[in-house]
């Protein structure tokens, strides 16, 4: 159809501008940066689910976090702050391998942190920053060593302009065949965006993320990688990264990203963040048991998981397409609409993990897995600060978005 051969061409176009222009042409990096590198400082902004970054030179190759300096951004153009005020500290947590500038230069995952006086003497956490509030939770629970695995799913869109978009490979005004011939799909006619699915999925492993798969998903346009295992905190910062490199990747492309959890009305699978957890106890002999425990356990907090699991996730969670309803919580082995699901080779096994399928595709990572420890791990310990920052940042977007 002409649809998928104009797709097609502006995707190769794109790709043509990729290998013969700026810092992607191969000999651009192999600039001669005379032992300075650029480190990408990255962060969460206001709304809570994008990203914002900016670089700067450094002296030299960097080994350890620890001698990434802070620095400082306008928080007022970010959500984060007001005009008067506006300074905004960025702290490193970690860095990776930037795969776009190649050689030592890095991507720099930071959390943000407003002053708490007005004598500047004491640091406080920034709206979004649920990364601080999650590392003592994390801290509590780490003698069990909590694994997680994140499916992360997003839909592309093709842009002729900032305010146009369709989904990638649909019909212009119009919809394509109903789902079912898209999942892990191969050839022209039912698969599209894979060339951006596989940069993505090469830049994730230079830069060392721990991308662990990538596949098609169920609705046309639409794409998932899974992030993982990763212990504790890792997990969030491998995500967002992913995401980060995700948006550089269709920036280039020219392609609209969108992690909304319904980005199509009407009979669509929604878009989810599936997230799989362990302890050290789930994974050995008898893990089944305790498996069962922890599902047990979240079903008697199903709301408090659901606060914070995404926005707009109740026009996800409706009992259709592959999801159990907001009000009801069910598990179930192989089951794909429940709330948790159990896999049949761990439920044959008597050990491993479960999957919880509730999270939406905009979910802070930092967030669903610091609940999960806290649920079937730490007892709530610390959870309170948590979630009471969370109520916070959303009474206030509630107030902006008004």
């Amino acid at each position: 159809p002409e649809y998928l051969l104009n797709q097609n061409h502006l995707v190769m176009k794109s790709i043509a501008a990729q290998l013969t222009h700026g810092i992607y042409h191969h000999k651009a990096q192999e600039w001669d940066q005379h032992g300075k590198i650029i480190a990408e400082y990255i962060w969460i902004d206001g709304t809570g689910l994008n990203l914002r970054s900016k670089s700067r030179t450094l002296p030299g190759a960097v080994s350890d976090v620890s001698e990434l300096p802070e620095w400082n951004f306008d928080g007022s153009s970010t959500e984060q702050a007001a005009t008067e005020d506006s300074e905004i500290i960025i702290k490193p947590c970690s860095f990776f391998p930037d795969p776009f500038r190649g050689g030592d230069n890095i991507l720099v995952m930071c959390s943000t942190y407003r002053w708490a006086d007005s004598e500047k003497t004491q640091l406080t956490p920034a709206n979004t920053n649920f990364r601080h509030f999650s590392e003592p939770i994390f801290e509590a629970g780490k003698d069990e060593h909590p694994w997680f695995g994140i499916e992360q799913e997003y839909t592309l869109f093709e842009c002729t302009n900032a305010f146009t978009k369709w989904p990638l490979g649909w019909p212009e005004g119009g919809y394509p065949s109903a789902q079912g011939p898209y999942y892990c799909s191969v050839g022209a006619t039912v698969c599209f965006g894979r060339v951006v699915m596989d940069v993505h999925y090469r830049a994730c492993l230079a830069a060392q993320v721990n991308i662990s798969g990538t596949n098609g998903e169920v609705m046309p346009g639409q794409w998932e990688f899974q992030i993982g295992p990763c212990e504790g905190v890792d997990i969030g910062d491998h995500l967002w990264i992913a995401r980060y490199l995700l948006g550089r990747v269709t920036e280039d492309f020219n392609i609209g990203l969108s992690f909304e959890p319904k980005p199509l009305k009407g009979d669509w699978n929604g878009a989810g963040c599936h997230t799989n957890f362990s302890t050290q106890a789930m994974r050995e002999e008898g893990g089944l048991d305790v498996i069962n425990e922890a599902v047990e356990k979240l079903s008697k907090r199903h709301k408090e998981h659901l606060e914070v699991y995404g926005l707009d996730n109740d026009q996800r969670l409706t009992g259709k397409h592959e999801t159990c309803d907001m009000e009801t919580f069910r598990s179930g082995v192989g089951d794909r609409g429940a709330a948790v699901r159990i896999g049949t080779s761990v439920n044959l096994d008597k050990k491993g993990y479960f999957e919880d399928r509730r999270p939406a595709s905009n979910v802070d990572p930092y967030l669903v897995s610091a609940m999960l420890v806290s649920t079937c791990v730490a007892g709530g310990e610390h959870e309170e600060a948590l979630v009471e920052h969370f109520r916070k940042w959303r009474t206030e977007r509630a107030a902006i978005e008004e």
